[in-house]
């Protein structure tokens, strides 16, 4: 690990001028260590040589005050390091979860936005080439695991600075007043160093898998119980915190044995520091004690050798107490510089980043204006860890104010496409074009900005996420500024409105963690309902009806055919019973889209 990660000091402004105070800090304190080291020797030879406290007053007043000093700078400094950590924490959890929503303040994605998003979310892949949950390590990873870098900025750095400053500047002083004395420092000195990297590496390969270990417990823990009710009713229970409990054994075992680690190196540190003392201090007694040194020379490098060796040793503690946040802090980055490799789009090079810029203004959202058209050239997508692509060779056009049904299998492609046109994942081979009245020329989705073209989608997925809020706000969602009066009306489209009547407040009913109050099909029209609100040019809808009893499948498809109405859409659906709401369908297997079949 290095003792400072320089991704740390890019990403976060804070960090940055953390470093600035802190080395103006550790400048003070050197210098308020000297000055003590100084008068300390001063008023004890004075009062051995027989001086009264009236000669003596003015430096006993100077050791109080730098002793008051150091320590309201220390307080100073610890205060100042903590909110440069919460600002540095902030910052990194916004960027972790702007790059793994899909958002981000960049404009065109192609100019260094990630829209991985909800792709990263569902899973990573395995060697076995099986998909495991991340939610659950993104919660790990954004709370424990970088809480822990308060250690890293409150105690680490501080001390890292000291321990490049102090030593230089006692052993610069101490050579001016005895240089045997020096050239003893100076050799041992290196030795704590020199241990502290041999017991780094030794133990960093420890704190890495302690961290993977809580990681892990952490992801599984939280994946465990948000599906407790279906291990309660497959009897699974018991089997999960089996697992749960031999993970929590491996992540202690691991824990214990890299505190067994770190205790061991402070010893070693500090029984180095003590000899180093040592030798010094045997050294000065000889020769005070026949006469060839004075004796406030004397006191002066014996108070300042052990100020040489503490704050290394203080390094080498406050190493092993960081290394938990820095190993988070190396995963946020590892997850920031992951995402879906962008080519170029096949026939050309692309359009200059500037101009696409320039279009995405030209490009507004317009609430019931026609949609673009949607072509796609010869795409395809692999997800990253993946050798089978989920998409071949797609050519397809989505006219505006015409629907589309797409027909398939499990793991055909069909949730691949939609997460190519909601930016969740990027096409590796072709290119998707956009063709617009606003637009000089068709341009690269891929060149828009994600958030301006999500601006002009309205997507419902197949399990639709409801907070625990109102049913009215949780309509809002589509478009937060609405009236009550646009709220009902899209209630009303979405054969929403009779069951939320219905409810005991209405549409202030309080709905539950994700609308525990509500059935699948209510939940599903509560988000038609959104979508009629969002009023947005584009529809996608994923498995509408998907685990509906008749009569909610029927309401959903009645809210269904007035929302696609003069709208471009796309529903993708295992069965055909689409046929008769739709212009067009359209067959994919194996990733491979076929002709388009008009209804």
């Amino acid at each position: 690990m290095k003792p400072l990660d320089p991704r740390l000091v890019r990403t976060a402004r804070a960090v940055r001028v953390h470093l600035a105070v802190t080395v103006v800090c550790g400048v003070v304190v050197t210098c308020l260590v000297l000055a003590q080291a100084w008068l300390l020797a001063r008023v004890i030879s004075g009062a051995t040589d027989g001086q009264g406290v009236g000669e003596l007053a003015w430096a006993i007043s100077a050791v109080a005050v730098v002793a008051i000093a150091r320590a309201v700078l220390s307080y100073g400094a610890e205060t100042a390091a903590l909110r440069s950590a919460a600002r540095a924490k902030s910052e990194l959890r916004r960027r972790l979860i702007r790059h793994v929503t899909g958002t981000s303040d960049s404009a065109p994605a192609a100019a260094g936005g990630s829209d991985s998003g909800p792709v990263w979310l569902s899973g990573q892949t395995g060697p076995d080439g099986t998909s495991t949950p991340r939610a659950g390590e993104l919660v790990t990873l954004a709370t424990r695991g970088l809480d822990a870098l308060d250690d890293y900025f409150a105690r680490y750095l501080p001390q890292l600075v000291l321990a490049v400053l102090v030593p230089v500047a006692v052993l610069v002083v101490v050579a001016r007043a005895d240089w045997i004395s020096a050239a003893v420092i100076a050799v041992t000195l290196p030795l704590i160093p020199i241990f502290m990297a041999l017991v780094g590496w030794h133990t960093q390969a420890r704190t890495q898998r302690q961290w993977r270990l809580l990681n892990r417990l952490g992801g599984h823990f939280l994946d465990v119980v948000e599906g407790l009710p279906t291990l309660a009713i497959f009897r699974r229970a018991k089997a999960q915190a089996a697992i749960i409990r031999r993970i929590t054994d491996e992540h202690r075992g691991v824990t214990m044995s890299t505190l067994r680690i770190a205790f061991l190196s402070a010893f070693v540190l500090e029984l180095l520091s003590t000899l180093a003392v040592a030798l010094v201090a045997v050294e000065i007694g000889l020769r005070l004690m026949y006469g060839m040194l004075d004796y406030e020379t004397a006191l002066l490098v014996l108070i300042l050798a052990p100020e040489a060796y503490l704050p290394l040793r203080e390094v080498g503690a406050r190493f092993h107490a960081s290394m938990e946040g820095v190993a988070a802090a190396e995963q946020v980055f590892t997850v920031l510089d992951s995402g879906p490799a962008r080519e170029a789009p096949a026939g050309g090079p692309a359009a200059p980043r500037s101009r696409a810029g320039d279009e995405v203004a030209a490009l507004p959202r317009r609430a019931g204006g026609p949609a673009p058209r949607i072509r796609f050239d010869g795409v395809g997508l692999v997800y990253p860890g993946r050798d089978v692509p989920a998409l071949r060779d797609v050519d397809l056009v989505l006219e505006p104010g015409r629907s589309l049904l797409l027909t398939g299998p499990s793991g055909s492609g069909k949730s691949s496409l939609l997460a190519l046109l909601l930016r969740f994942a990027e096409p590796t081979t072709g290119t998707i074009l956009v063709e617009d009245a606003s637009l000089a020329a068709p341009v690269p989705l891929s060149l828009l900005s994600a958030d301006s073209w999500r601006a002009a989608i309205a997507w419902v997925p197949q399990h639709p996420y409801l907070f625990d809020d109102t049913v009215a706000g949780n309509i809002r969602l589509g478009a937060p500024d609405a009236s009550d009066a646009e709220v009902r009306r899209a209630a009303e489209l979405a054969e929403a409105h009779g069951f939320i009547s219905a409810l005991p407040d209405g549409y202030a009913t309080r709905l539950g963690e994700r609308g525990a109050r509500l059935s699948a099909g209510q939940r599903q029209r509560v988000a038609l309902a959104r979508a009629f609100l969002r009023d947005a040019p584009i529809v996608l809808l994923d498995e509408p009806t998907a685990h509906l009893d008749p009569d909610n499948a029927r309401a959903v498809r009645v809210a269904v055919a007035r929302l696609l109405r003069d709208r471009s859409g796309v529903i993708v659906a295992h069965d055909t019973g689409w046929t008769d709401i739709v212009d067009a369908v359209a067959h994919i297997e194996a990733g491979r889209v076929g002709e388009r079949i008009p209804t």
